[in-house]
């Protein structure tokens, strides 16, 4: 081969690897503008709500495989807010899928900042889930029985009340960070330190980080907006940009949100005072850390197939619930 076919050879590879590069990033910003997009769609689809004092809002994080029917089929009331984390082309969708739900969570604080209701629920997807404070392990009664003026008096109100698991002490961070035995998997508590001190500089590390699972909860407008909105967006660019996974990352704001809308470190309320403020159950005989027959830690995370007419040891259980 001459050096002029040579030339025209090194002339066609730089050539394509420049389309190849300019595809990749038409690709990437158009994605990007797709998210943006629907974003902004979203925002201007909300100026007919009523942003009353007692208005109401869900923000559910799910996946396309997930049953969400339920929650038109009985919370009627209630706008819900459904994003969809693994359909880009959903309504609602986040930039990034990581962080399990607080990625959810955040990028609805960041949207609705300004058009926010009175009350938000921030909850999962499914409707039946091992730590739903119920014996029956569903989410239903509970948001039927959830009581907005305690929310109200609140600002942010954990749904669980039971302390399994959570509370009293789930991190001790300063104790906590040194790295695990080698061979054992990495937990929150080993990563907590150096994430609190990423996502609150201005605050001190506590000693003791105490807050029932399993980010689902409710926030009153107001106790939002004690923050910037800059504070969520840069919550969020935290869990988009930190090294840490989905499951760790997510895990580091699930004991988080209590400390963001404004509680001590150690947030484990009478679980009787609880239940009788948050649901009017006021009936029940109760420890400081759990109500007899109210919530029972089950065997496994996932509930039996055919739950909850179906039992852990294949029995027909005797439930009446909604269908």
């Amino acid at each position: 081969m001459n050096w002029r076919a040579r030339r025209q050879t090194v002339h066609v590879a730089i050539a394509v690897t420049l389309l190849l590069v300019f595809v990749f990033y038409l690709r990437a910003g158009s994605e990007t503008l797709e998210y943006a997009n629907r974003r902004q769609h979203a925002a201007i689809a909300k100026p007919a709500l009523k942003l009353g004092d007692r208005d109401v809002e869900m923000v559910v994080a799910t996946m396309k495989k997930e049953n969400i029917t339920w929650l038109d089929d009985y919370l009627t009331d209630w706008n819900k807010n459904i994003y969809v984390v693994d359909d880009p082309h959903a309504e609602l969708t986040v930039p990034v899928n990581k962080g399990r739900e607080a990625m959810v969570f955040l990028t609805y604080i960041i949207d609705r900042y300004d058009s926010l209701p009175g009350n938000v629920i921030f909850h999962h997807a499914e409707r039946f889930q091992w730590h739903n404070d119920n014996p029956d392990y569903d989410a239903l009664p509970l948001l039927q029985r959830f009581r907005i003026d305690a929310l109200k008096e609140e600002g942010y109100i954990n749904l669980r009340c039971v302390w399994v698991l959570g509370c009293p002490a789930e991190i001790k961070p300063k104790l906590d960070q040194s790295p695990p035995v080698e061979g054992e998997p990495v937990h929150a508590k080993h990563v907590y330190k150096a994430a609190y001190e990423e996502l609150f500089p201005d605050l001190d590390v506590p000693d003791v980080i105490g807050v029932t699972c399993c980010s689902q909860f409710a926030v009153r407008r107001e106790t939002i907006r004690r923050r910037p909105r800059e504070d969520y967006v840069r919550y969020r660019d935290w869990l988009m940009t930190t090294k840490l996974g989905d499951d760790l990352s997510g895990r580091v704001l699930e004991y988080s949100w209590h400390v963001v809308f404004g509680k001590e470190s150690v947030h484990c309320p009478n679980a009787g005072d609880c239940y009788c403020r948050t649901y009017g159950m006021c009936d029940m005989k109760c420890e400081k850390d759990k109500c007899a027959n109210q919530y029972t830690l089950p065997k496994f995370a996932t509930l039996p197939k055919g739950w909850p007419q179906i039992g852990w040891d294949n029995e027909v259980r005797e439930w009446s619930g909604p269908p």
